[in-house]
């Protein structure tokens, strides 16, 4: 079986995350938006960011087909935006849910999240994501391409 890591990145943390993943054998999709999610400059972007996010907008996101069946174990990773998931990660949860043979996998068992944000935590996303995913596991990384001994957090 093989594992797979999903990943939206605004920053380039998740894209770093995603490398490493790479280095360890899982097959790497990063989640492009149909159009550009959030404006230039820092305050803008973080200001339509924590919004969208806050209330849990949906990104129209490129289609991309996976067989979730295939792998044994799914990664999703997400930059944290004002404590929740950035808004095209909210758009693959909803692709996730929507399998209509979703019930075969194994209760979500294979899925982990891996979680990258400016405080290291995402409270409100881990909260949601407990309670769609109950058997998946989190991993909270602050800013890994500031603090690299965050990515030893990844595969212990």
């Amino acid at each position: 079986m093989e594992k797979l890591l999903l990943y939206y990145s605004f920053t380039g943390n998740c894209e770093l995350v995603a490398g490493e993943y790479s280095k360890q054998g899982y097959e790497v999709k990063k989640i492009e938006t149909v159009k550009k999610v959030l404006p230039n400059g820092f305050f803008a972007s973080i200001m339509t960011g924590g919004f969208l996010a806050g209330i849990q907008a949906k990104s129209k996101i490129k289609q991309f087909d996976v067989d979730f069946d295939k792998y044994e174990e799914v990664v999703v990773c997400s930059p944290i935006w004002n404590g929740n998931l950035s808004s095209p990660i909210n758009s693959l949860i909803k692709v996730i849910k929507d399998i209509d043979n979703l019930e075969k996998l194994e209760n979500f068992e294979k899925f982990k999240f891996v979680f990258c944000s400016g405080s290291g935590e995402g409270k409100k996303a881990a909260k949601r994501i407990n309670k769609l995913f109950p058997k998946s596991s989190i991993i909270f990384l602050k800013e890994p391409k500031k603090y690299p001994e965050q990515i030893e957090k990844l595969f212990k």
